[in-house]
């Protein structure tokens, strides 16, 4: 479990960063590559992160919708040239909180 700990960790690192990367609000977002560029590496590397989760974490806690990050994983990484940034910016100011806010429940409930 100790393992896991460390990948939820992780996972919350990623969340701050995102949210950092997108708190001067959307018009800076879209006006910024570099902003753009650093949300959707994190949202990599978030959902790469989530995929390391023992499956027995996973099973214990549906609350989290494993596949969905799975198959957003896959969008972020191999469909690069299909990006839309504005289902981005609707992510990560609709999912990302409430996955911010099961990813600490858990981590509370493990400690």
């Amino acid at each position: 479990m100790t393992r896991d700990c460390a990948y939820l960790q992780h996972m919350l690192d990623m969340i701050a960063r995102i949210e950092a990367a997108t708190a001067a609000g959307h018009a800076a977002f879209c006006g910024s590559v570099i902003h753009q560029d650093a949300v959707l590496r994190n949202l990599h590397t978030l959902t790469e992160t989530s995929q390391r989760l023992s499956a027995g974490l996973k099973a214990a806690y549906p609350a989290i919708d494993w596949a969905a990050l799975a198959a957003f994983r896959n969008v972020v990484v191999h469909d690069y040239l299909g990006i839309d940034l504005e289902l981005v910016w609707t992510v990560v100011k609709r999912d990302v909180p409430d996955l911010k806010a099961k990813v600490t429940e858990l981590m509370e409930s493990l400690s």
